[in-house]
């Protein structure tokens, strides 16, 4: 039997992402309900239980089967799993008096305790949590400590119970990943999961699942769906295989020409395209929320698809609907039992889950994360500048394009106690902008302001402090960006802005001179993606745009890319000539802010 580490999700944003680090350490990971019985777990050579919204005292805390905790294996509690340890074990949670958001110092008081081995006595760990460890259960001694957390890090050495108040999976905790792997020693795991190991194991489950069906994919052109469709090709043969993809209007420049030309060129004739731009923009018409914008696209990919399969006259029952679904959509759309819904993505709207209850619906990658499946692509022999081209969501640059009436109420900094003060004690300039967009914070889903920073000058590391502090401090506040260039010292104006064909016109532009801007400065490959966004505000009339550079791996957690300023200057001067009023650099990690600004 394969060794393997159990997680238990309690609903956070990061449950699978502890699976995906674990996992990259070569131990097999599960992820399970915290309610489930204990049969479930059986070969669990040690738990993990992860962080979640929730509050353990609350009334609707998530089910939690006590019995759990009498496995004879060594156990890691994270976040909310290490309060849920403590409350289980006689010790007391309650609301902290200082809410931790971002990086915190971690103080290591014991570097004798296995969790903490190889960890130096000083290192930065991600906070999450509104909630702490007030009174420690018997047993339990302190080994970590932050300043605004005495107890950050706990041991119950009898019983191999240890629990931590950072999360060490995310991607800004330096040293997570160590911590991690010593937890893997402790539970004597061997070290033999990886893709290689993984793809029979897949290739089965995809024949056990289609049986004597044929599969119709829908391929976006992106990673997941390319990877998805070579893999079912691989397994199902082109004969019980179809992919169509269709463009919604909302592509990047050339996009579907080139998905066409590349597939061509791999021998892959089993591939339809369609131009449905005209039936997805008609179902935008008018529409400014995100939530609805992407459900309408969504329920839109789905009618276009049996509109084709219609014309073919293909039989429903015959043919299974597949698409690249990876674990960071499900769980960002509220896919588990305890998960906030962080924003509803494309492929699990409504008709998306029913397809799913009817068992017509096929998703080959739904446990991976974005770097197994780029690995998983390279395992499959897919040329190396499909797998890593830069990650683009199903509704393109639907999500990329805010949209608005023009009117609203917002936040201002005069209406924000204290924001002045805090701009004038670090001397700094900026304003709160009138627009919102999508966030995620301590586990839920956030819709609030930007804060623009408009200092000249700042480096990445001011730019990346002032953005942790203004969104820790300021609810109105979940996300900063700095200000690269504008036509104008004004105030920009909300104006109203729709889905139309003229306005994606306007952004694919945009987003054209960025992507050539990476290339032509070899920056491509270095930064793993950027979005380009066109908000509905203008500066002299004029468009400002905003530039989204992230590095990440698994896209659950990213940090702002760096790119050197004086090259900003030199794409400023090409935005100004092609028309823009502003041009913003996303300075906002995830968390708290989300990739997309929708």
């Amino acid at each position: 039997m394969q060794e393997k580490i159990i997680v238990l999700d309690f609903g956070g944003q990061y449950a699978h992402l502890i699976a995906n680090r674990v996992r990259r350490l070569g131990v097999f990971t599960e992820i399970h309900a915290p309610s489930a019985p204990v049969s479930e777990l059986a070969g669990a050579k040690g738990i993990i239980y992860s962080g979640g919204p929730a509050s353990v005292y609350a009334e609707d805390a998530p089910d939690y089967n006590p019995e759990i905790l009498s496995l004879p294996v060594p156990k890691l509690g994270i976040c909310y799993g290490h309060q849920l340890l403590a409350t289980q074990l006689g010790g007391k949670v309650q609301p902290g008096t200082v809410k931790e958001y971002g990086i915190a110092d971690l103080q290591v008081k014991d570097p004798s305790c296995p969790l903490l081995k190889g960890i130096p006595a000083s290192s930065p760990m991600w906070m999450s949590h509104g909630d702490r460890v007030e009174v420690l259960p018997q047993g339990y001694r302190i080994v970590a400590s932050t300043k605004d957390c005495e107890i950050a890090a706990v041991a119950f050495d009898e019983k191999k119970i240890y629990g931590i108040q950072f999360h060490p999976e995310v991607t800004h905790s330096r040293y997570g990943m160590q911590l991690l792997d010593n937890f893997i020693d402790i539970c004597g795991c061997e070290r033999n999961w990886n893709m290689k190991s993984y793809l029979p194991l897949i290739t089965d489950k995809i024949r056990r699942e289609v049986g004597d069906r044929k599969v119709f994919l829908l391929v976006s052109g992106g990673v997941d769906s390319t990877v998805a469709f070579v893999l079912l090709n691989r397994v199902l043969g082109t004969e019980r295989e179809l992919g169509l993809h269709i463009d919604n209007g909302m592509m990047r420049l050339g996009e579907s020409k080139n998905i066409t030309d590349f597939l061509k060129r791999e021998g892959m004739n089993n591939l339809l395209v369609v131009d449905a731009s005209h039936d997805f923009l008609s179902q935008l018409e008018g529409i400014t929320a995100p939530e609805e914008k992407r459900k309408r696209i969504g329920a839109t990919f789905l009618t276009v698809k049996d509109k084709e399969m219609a014309k073919l006259h293909l039989d429903f029952n015959q043919w299974m609907t597949a698409q690249g679904t990876i674990y960071p959509d499900t769980i960002e759309s509220g896919g588990t039992k305890n998960a906030d819904l962080i924003k509803t993505h494309h492929n699990r709207v409504k008709e998306v889950m029913d397809l799913m209850e009817k068992g017509m619906l096929l998703e080959p990658l739904a446990d991976l994360y974005k770097d197994e499946v780029r690995a998983l692509g390279e395992e499959l022999g897919i040329p190396h500048d499909l797998v890593w081209r830069h990650p683009f969501p199903g509704p393109g640059l639907g999500v990329r394009l805010l949209c608005s009436d023009g009117k609203g109420t917002f936040e201002t900094n005069d209406s924000t106690p204290g924001l002045g003060e805090y701009l004038q004690a670090n001397h700094i300039q900026g304003r709160i902008l009138p627009v919102k967009s999508v966030g995620v914070q301590g586990d839920g889903r956030t819709y609030a302001q930007p804060f623009l920073l408009t200092t000249p000058s700042l480096d990445w590391k001011a730019c990346e402090r002032f953005s942790t502090e203004l969104v820790n401090r300021f609810k109105t506040i979940n996300r900063v960006i700095w200000q690269v260039g504008s036509v104008s010292d004004e105030m920009p104006v909300l104006t109203e802005q729709y889905a139309t064909a003229e306005h994606f016109d306007e952004l694919r532009k945009f987003d054209d001179i960025c992507t050539r801007f990476l290339r032509e400065n070899h920056l491509y490959e270095a930064i793993w993606q950027m979005p380009v966004v066109l908000t509905p505000l203008r500066s002299a009339g004029k468009p400002c745009i905003v530039m989204r550079p992230v590095n990440s791996s698994e896209a659950m957690t990213a940090n702002f890319a760096e790119i050197d300023q004086q090259l900003l200057q030199g794409l400023w001067q090409r935005f100004m000539a092609e028309g823009a009023g502003s041009l913003w650099y996303d300075v906002t990690h995830k968390p708290p802010g989300t990739i997309e600004w929708e």
